[in-house]
């Protein structure tokens, strides 16, 4: 994962994954990558970083989004399109980054003692929780 910042889409492999959302017009694929993180988030970084990136996606259907900036003018155009998520996505979302950001995933390891990174993902936790 090539990384240029602790935001959710600060690394090639949520960038790339955005671009995937540009022909999408359902919530299915940001949907699909949360319920996978929600059962092995933990243990898969790759997986943790993309599903990092949906929560944040859905951070955008809620109208609070963490980041805003040319990384995420695909993720912007894809939730004019999609409209807000359900309920029941943003509570998926709040678990699936939990599972994938929790101190002893994978994830959190690569971003040990970035104070950073730990305060970016407690932001959005914060916004899924609302």
């Amino acid at each position: 994962m090539g990384a240029w910042s602790e935001e959710p889409f600060g690394n090639d492999t949520s960038a790339d994954w955005a671009q995937e959302l540009a022909d999408q017009n359902t919530w299915e694929p940001v949907e699909l990558i949360l319920r996978a993180a929600a059962i092995y988030g933990e243990d898969d970084d790759d997986l943790a970083t993309v599903a990092y990136a949906a929560a944040e996606v859905v951070a955008h259907g809620l109208g609070e989004p963490t980041q805003s900036d040319s990384y995420t003018l695909t993720v912007e155009a894809y939730v004019k399109r999609v409209g807000q998520p359900s309920p029941e996505l943003i509570s998926l979302a709040a678990r699936a980054l939990d599972k994938s950001t929790r101190p002893s995933s994978d994830l959190a390891e690569l971003w040990e003692d970035d104070e950073a990174w730990a305060d970016a993902v407690e932001k959005l936790a914060e916004v899924l929780d609302h």
